[in-house]
């Protein structure tokens, strides 16, 4: 993803945590709001807790790709933000796609086809 189209500030992340929807999975959390700029922006999040810098950076790069092959299912206006769960880091490709285009469903982010 470029630089541009991501979310690097804190008051950006903190406005997405009180103000924006939210779904939950197992493996992990999607909150998306609105907002002005005809794009999506992204941002990523993943606890100390999950483990050291090189599981954390794993989980991160495999959330991302997930965002990254299904961007042109999602509608087009909205910040988003994923956060990792413990089963980020176990589970596999398929199941964190399935589980983000399910959480993208329930808050209405998938493209309407015709």
């Amino acid at each position: 993803m470029k630089r541009a189209v991501t979310l690097k500030e804190n008051y950006e992340f903190r406005r997405m945590y009180q103000k924006g929807a939210s779904a939950v999975d197992r493996c992990m959390v999607v909150y998306c709001r609105k907002n002005k700029l005809g794009r999506n922006r992204y941002g990523f999040t993943v606890s100390v807790k999950l483990g050291g810098a090189v599981v954390r950076n794993r989980a991160r790069r495999r959330l991302r790709e997930v965002c990254r092959l299904n961007g042109d299912k999602l509608a087009v206006g909205y910040d988003i933000l994923v956060v990792a769960r413990g089963r980020t880091v176990t589970a596999s490709f398929q199941e964190l796609t399935a589980a983000y285009l399910r959480l993208a469903k329930k808050l209405s982010l998938l493209k309407e086809t015709p």
